[in-house]
C-alpha cells in the first residue's frame, strides 16, 4: 500500500488531524511557534516541558489529549541532544509508529523549522514508522484490525518550494517500502522469479528496460560459479538486469548490484536448524537494488543507473554443490568450494564479472554476506570495502547523510593468503579470522576494471529485535545509502 504524503504550512494548532506528532530536543526549552496548540492542551504541552516530565530524550514520548478544531491529539517525541537530519528522522518513525498502532489512519509531523532535507527525512520517517506486513494475517478470531496509517502532513513554515523536498522524500520511501516489503516476504512466496516479476514492474511503471535470464542463459555465459549455488533446487536461478537511462547514452553507468538469495539453508554445510527462518532476508541486497532503482526513477536524476541481481536459493539436495568442488566463473577464474555456506559471493562473483560489460564508472554491491560483519560491528554499521579509497569515501558519506553508517575495513593483500587455493585459483572462504574481509578480497578478484565498493549488510538489513523507531524485521538498508550515492554522482 502507497504512503500518501504532504505538507501543511501555517500553525500546527489549525491543522485538523486526529494525530499530531512534535518532535523536541532535550534542550528544556518549549518552542514560542508551538503557543497556540499549548493553549488547546490546556498548558499542559509546556509544564511538561518545563518540569521536565518530558525532557526530549531520544525516542521518548507523551501522549497529550487537545481540544478544538485542531489535532486532537498530540504527541511530543524526543530527539536528543543532535536534533540533526538523522533525528528527525528517527522522529518521525517512532511517531509514524505509535500513530500506526494506534489506528487512527494519518497524522502530521512538526519538527521546527526544517529545511529541505529536513522536509525530506520527516517524509522517510512516517513512511518507515508506518510500515507493517499485514498480508498473510487473517481478521478471524482477533476483531476488526485498526486503521493502518496511511497518510502523513508535515507540517512546514512555509509551502514554497517544498514540493522538490516532499517529492523526493516520497520517493524514498516508497523504494523503502518495496525493498521491506520484498525482504520480509517468506521464501516460498518470494521466489527468484517473483523478485524477477517485480523487477519488470518497476521497469514497466517507470518505463526501464528490464532484462531476466534463467538458468540456460547463464550456462551460455558460463557463470559456473553462480549456477554452482543454483544446482542443488529446482527453482530456476535469475539473473536480473534492470537499466535506468537519466543521462546520454554515452554516459557511464553506476551500477548497483544486490545479492538475492531467497533462502539460505547453507546447502551441503547445512545451517543449524536455530533462527535458520531468517535466512530468507538474505536477498536484502537484492531488494535493496529494487528499492532504489524505485527511487531513483521517480527522482528522475540526471544519471545512468543499471542494477543487477542475482537470485537463487541455496539448498541441499542430490544435486548440490559439495565441499571440495571446483567451478570455474564467467571470467574464468577456478574457485574451490571449502564451505557450501559461502554461497553469496560465489553468485556474486559472476555478477560483478557480468557488470564489467556496462563499462560502468562506478559498482557498489550489497550483500548480506557475512556473519563476521555483525561480529566486528554489531547492528550498528555497514561494513564497508573497496578498490578505491575515494570512492570508499563517497559512499561512506553517503551512508552518514541516509542514515545508514558504515565503517571501513581494511583489504591488505596480507589477508589474501586465507584464501589461497592448493588446487584451484581462489577457495572461497578462509576461516573464521577477518571473515568479511576475506569475503570482500574473494569478490574483489571479480570486480575488475572499474572502481568498486562493497557493502557487508548482514548486521544491518534486518533486526532480529525491536528497534523501537521500527520493528523487528527488515530496516530498509542500503536504500538510502545507494541513493544518496546516485543523487551525489548526479548533480
Amino acid at each position: 500500500m502507497s504512503f500518501a504524503l504532504s505538507t501543511h504550512a501555517g500553525d500546527p494548532a489549525r491543522l485538523a488531524t486526529p494525530f499530531l506528532a512534535v518532535a523536541l530536543a532535550n534542550d528544556g526549552k518549549f518552542p514560542r511557534a508551538l503557543a497556540a496548540l499549548d493553549k488547546s492542551t490546556g498548558g499542559a504541552l509546556s509544564r511538561a516541558v518545563r518540569q521536565r516530565d518530558f525532557k526530549g530524550s531520544r525516542d521518548e514520548t507523551l501522549l497529550v489529549l487537545a481540544k478544538g478544531r485542531g489535532p486532537q491529539r498530540v504527541l511530543l517525541v524526543g530527539m536528543g541532544a543532535t536534533a540533526d537530519a538523522s533525528a528527525v528522522t528517527r522522529a518521525a518513525s517512532v511517531a509514524g509508529r505509535k500513530a500506526n498502532a494506534m489506528g487512527v489512519g494519518r497524522m502530521a509531523f512538526w519538527g521546527g523549522a526544517l529545511d529541505a532535507k529536513g522536509i525530506e527525512n520527516a517524509a522517510i520517517g512516517t513512511s518507515l514508522g508506518s510500515w507493517e506486513y499485514a498480508e498473510l494475517k487473517s481478521e478471524a478470531g482477533s476483531g476488526k484490525r485498526q486503521t493502518p496509517l496511511s497518510a502523513a502532513v508535515i507540517c512546514v513554515g512555509d509551502a514554497a518550494g517544498t514540493a522538490a523536498a516532499l517529492a523526493n522524500g516520497r520517493a524514498v520511501a516508497e523504494g523503502q517500502r518495496i525493498a521491506r516489503r520484498l525482504a520480509i516476504m517468506p521464501g516460498n512466496l518470494c521466489t527468484p522469479e517473483y523478485i524477477a516479476e517485480t523487477a519488470q514492474d518497476i521497469a514497466k511503471r517507470h518505463k526501464l528496460k528490464c532484462t531476466v535470464m534463467g538458468r540456460k542463459e547463464m550456462e551460455k555465459l558460463q557463470m559456473g560459479s553462480f549456477l554452482a549455488v543454483a544446482q542443488g533446487t529446482p527453482q530456476d536461478p535469475k539473473l536480473i538486469t534492470i537499466e535506468y537511462n537519466g543521462a546520454g547514452k554515452d554516459d557511464a553507468p553506476v551500477a548497483l548490484v544486490g545479492k538475492g538469495l531467497c533462502f539460505d539453508s547453507g546447502g551441503i554445510s547445512i545451517k543449524p536448524a536455530d533462527r535458520m527462518e531468517w535466512m530468507k532476508f538474505d536477498m536484502s541486497g537484492a531488494a535493496g537494488v529494487l528499492g532504489a532503482m524505485e527511487a531513483i526513477a521517480r527522482m528522475k536524476l540526471k544519471i545512468n543507473v543499471v542494477g543487477l541481481i542475482g537470485s537463487t536459493t541455496n539448498m541441499p539436495s542430490g544435486t548440490a554443490m559439495n565441499p571440495g568442488d571446483v567451478v570455474r566463473a564467467s571470467n574464468g577464474k577456478t574457485i574451490e568450494i571449502i564451505n557450501t555456506d559461502a554461497e553469496g559471493r560465489l553468485v556474486l562473483a559472476d555478477v560483478l564479472a557480468y557488470a564489467a560489460r556496462y563499462k560502468p564508472q562506478a559498482v557498489i554491491d550489497a550483500a548480506t554476506l557475512t556473519g563476521a560483519v555483525v561480529i566486528a560491528l554489531g547492528n550498528t554499521a555497514v561494513g564497508v570495502l573497496g578498490n578505491d579509497q575515494a570512492m570508499i569515501d563517497e559512499v561512506l558519506g553517503a551512508g552518514r547523510s541516509g542514515g545508514e553508517p558504515g565503517w571501513q575495513l581494511p583489504m591488505w593483500p596480507e589477508f589474501r593468503d586465507q584464501i589461497k587455493s592448493d588446487v584451484a585459483d581462489i577457495k572461497n572462504t578462509g576461516g573464521r579470522g577477518a571473515g568479511t574481509i576475506t569475503a570482500a578480497l574473494f569478490l574483489a578478484e571479480f570486480a575488475q576494471g572499474y572502481k568498486w565498493v562493497h557493502l557487508d549488510i548482514a548486521g544491518t538489513a534486518y533486526s532480529e529485535n525491536d528497534l523501537v523507531a521500527i520493528p523487528r524485521g527488515p530496516t530498509g538498508t542500503p536504500v538510502r545509502t545507494f541513493v544518496e550515492f546516485v543523487r551525489g554522482r548526479a548533480r
